[in-house]
């Protein structure tokens, strides 16, 4: 047992009202899963990451419970969450290139990190994590911008794994770097697993092609709501949902030539606002299928072994 999130209803508060950036979200993340997040931007996914360790103040936690390895976690709560974060669940952050201190060495941030959190780790171990994610450890007498972005990058994944998180998030992680930087600090997410310095491990991205290379499931969102969850090659190969299956057409192919005037289409239209959602299925009005009881909120069933779906005609 890992990670069961129940009903999760997280809100943004607004002088306009609530944005329901998440509406109802149910689902399991086992010991040793690696689930890549993903959906279009404003799909919710990277607010249920920051809300399984409460790092933005506008949140409320409006209803549904989070649990970790059988202990609810007090999401509504930023100062009893305060003893889970990085002991229990951590976080590598969007933009976490930029989260670095750029006026102390790596060693002396590490340092004070752990001082924080009244821990104290041998500089054996240290250098045992930096060999893990491919870093020498002359790192450590560095600043942060004599390194470059990947280097930075597998510098903040093992700070955020220091204290070995049964849960990690790591939220676009490889939304600022090169191709080959990307495959790269992939690689790195699955060492951090294999070598047990995480449990499980959530990773947000809005990119299926690349999360496919590392992930056991795959969750997709939309508006707030979960559309699709499945093993990686089954939702790939046999997506379910119109939403999910449009995604993936949207992709290029790998070994694919395309003509020079082609060009890839996108999913029409734009996703409805969550400050007033729509009733029923938030998707019907880009959907290609959609029918009449669309107007209907579908219910996010099992389809097959780890295959859920919410979609009235995702059996036919």
């Amino acid at each position: 047992m890992s990670l069961t999130v129940t009903d999760l209803r997280v809100y943004y508060r607004t002088l306009r009202g609530d944005v329901k950036a998440l509406d109802g979200v149910t689902f399991t993340v086992a010991d040793g899963e690696i689930m890549g997040l993903a959906g279009e931007s404003g799909s919710g996914k990277s607010t249920l990451g920051k809300s399984l360790i409460r790092l933005d103040g506008r949140m409320r936690h409006v209803g549904g419970t989070v649990e970790l390895d059988g202990d609810e976690l007090p999401i509504g709560d930023d100062a009893r969450m305060d003893a889970f974060r990085f002991h229990r669940v951590s976080v590598i952050p969007q933009y976490s290139m930029s989260a670095l201190n750029p006026t102390r060495k790596i060693g002396k941030m590490v340092g004070e990190l752990l001082a924080s959190r009244g821990v104290r780790l041998e500089p054996a171990e240290l250098e045992r994590r930096l060999d893990l994610v491919g870093l020498s450890r002359d790192v450590l007498d560095r600043y942060p911008m004599e390194l470059s972005g990947g280097m930075k990058q597998r510098v903040v994944m093992v700070i955020s794994t220091l204290l070995n998180p049964s849960l990690l998030i790591a939220d676009e992680v490889t939304s600022a770097l090169d191709v080959s930087s990307q495959k790269a600090v992939a690689g790195t997410l699955l060492q951090l697993r294999d070598a047990g310095l995480v449990t499980s491990m959530i990773v947000v991205t809005h990119d299926i092609s690349l999360v496919y290379q590392i992930a056991d499931t795959i969750m997709v969102m939309y508006a707030g709501r979960l559309a699709e969850k499945a093993p990686a090659g089954v939702l790939v190969t046999e997506p379910r949902h119109p939403y999910t299956k449009m995604l993936i057409s949207a992709l290029p192919e790998v070994g694919v030539r395309y003509e020079e005037d082609s060009r890839l289409s996108g999913i029409p239209g734009s996703p409805p606002p969550l400050l007033d959602p729509p009733g029923g299925c938030r998707f019907r009005d880009r959907c290609p299928i959609a029918v009449d009881r669309c107007a209907e909120q579908p219910p996010f069933v099992e389809i097959g072994p780890g295959h859920s779906v919410a979609c009235w005609k995702a059996g036919d």
